[in-house]
């Protein structure tokens, strides 16, 4: 544990300019953007309050990612991430990786089933792929952790 300690800092600082840019584009840049939309191209004005939200809610899941993150380094740095609480916070963070991931594929579909140009599919395509693999990762790094803390637990059990 020693050695991820000094990490604990500088990954707060990113989660912390993270979350913020994030909370900017939540609220300023997302529905500027779509208003700018709806004005620029008038056809697709329908669709500024349905990508507003939908970019707002994925916004969100990652946020809750980096507040669960942000709650497992607390628990790191006192020396009690193994224990059943850092599961809560692990199950929080594959709910909202499978939230967001439910999301994109809905995001996926709509678009695939219009698009003329297999560019942005592909794209969603990717990030539903990298969404896949982050959320399996977490499943396997959730059965680690409820392992080590068994193991911990029974080791304290014996000494």
């Amino acid at each position: 544990m020693k050695l991820v300690r000094p990490v604990v800092v500088p990954l707060r600082i990113l989660l912390g300019v993270g979350f913020a840019a994030m909370v900017m584009g939540q609220f300023f840049s997302m529905p500027g953007q779509f208003a700018h939309m709806a004005k620029e191209q008038p056809e697709d004005a329908h669709l500024r309050w349905p990508l507003t939200i939908f970019s707002a809610l994925e916004l969100l899941c990652v946020q809750v990612v980096i507040v669960c993150t942000w709650r497992l380094l607390t628990m790191v740095k006192e020396d009690r991430i193994f224990s059943a609480r850092s599961l809560v916070w692990v199950d929080a963070i594959v709910w909202a990786i499978g939230a967001g991931w439910i999301m994109l594929l809905g995001l996926f579909v709509y678009v695939g089933s219009r698009a003329t140009d297999p560019g942005t599919p592909l794209l969603l395509m990717v990030m539903l792929l990298g969404g896949a693999v982050l959320g399996l990762l977490m499943v396997v790094m959730r059965a680690l952790l409820q392992q080590a803390t068994r193991l911990r637990t029974d080791m304290e059990a014996v000494i």
